[in-house]
């Protein structure tokens, strides 16, 4: 009764479904892995609302200045750009009437993050706004903002002069990327909200990579270790005097 039916072996079997893939498809050959590359653009909108400072002999003097970038903390964030102006730089800048930078204020919008990569395109516009020394651009910020302050160090380790980050941390895998960038952080030695050793740890990266940098630590101060290091002088001395390294 089996007479009419006959029994093939494995590689006959296997033989059979490869000509199938081949045959079944017209156009096609056996699948294989075929490599492709693509290479394009992409564009990317920016929508972020920023005060500028200028000196106060900006017009009379021409020459190019300094520029000073600062970041503030999650709790300015949102579309009052008058919260940006509560502590840091802006600050002193708006009861003085006077500071030796071209100053950059961003806010970063509610529920959202520093990005480096808006940042570089707000400086890139600010830079061609504005007669800037792009060899003395100076990022420095507290909190979420002294995150960003590191975060951009990193990122884009060629274009900045030095680094003042306040009671903020980074990546201290990536740190060495910034080596070439003199760094001068800060930190309460009892802050609650981002503990000391997210500066320490960063520092002791850079320390280990050769890089330029100090941290300061106040014995006694919680999360509110910028009022201090704002009020110090030395601090804007220290800016001032840095240039950007150049490979």
């Amino acid at each position: 009764m089996f007479s009419k039916w006959v029994v093939f072996g494995p590689a006959v079997l296997l033989a059979g479904f490869i000509l199938a893939c081949a045959t079944t498809r017209p156009g096609r050959s056996v699948a294989v892995l075929v490599p492709h590359r693509y290479t394009g653009k992409i564009t990317k909108t920016v929508d972020i609302q920023y005060y500028v400072f200028l000196p106060k002999t900006y017009e009379k003097n021409k020459q190019r200045w300094p520029l000073m970038l600062f970041l503030h903390g999650a709790g300015e964030r949102g579309s009052d750009l008058k919260l940006v102006k509560k502590h840091g730089p802006p600050r002193i800048a708006e009861e003085k009437g006077d500071f030796p930078f071209v100053l950059v204020v961003p806010q970063c919008p509610d529920n959202a993050w520093w990005s480096s990569e808006i940042l570089a395109a707000l400086l890139d516009r600010v830079i061609s706004d504005f007669r800037i020394d792009k060899d003395r651009v100076v990022v420095t910020g507290l909190s979420m903002g002294g995150f960003g302050t590191w975060d951009l160090g990193i990122e884009y380790q060629d274009r900045f002069a030095a680094l003042a980050p306040i009671c903020g941390g980074g990546n201290p895998v990536k740190a060495a990327q910034m080596k070439d960038i003199p760094v001068w952080a800060f930190h309460g030695n009892k802050d609650p909200v981002v503990p000391l050793v997210r500066s320490q740890e960063m520092v002791d990266a850079l320390t280990r990579s050769g890089g330029n940098v100090r941290l300061t630590v106040y014995p006694e101060a919680g999360h509110d270790s910028w009022t201090e290091t704002y009020a110090n002088p030395e601090l804007y001395e220290w800016l001032l005097a840095q240039k950007r390294f150049k490979k």
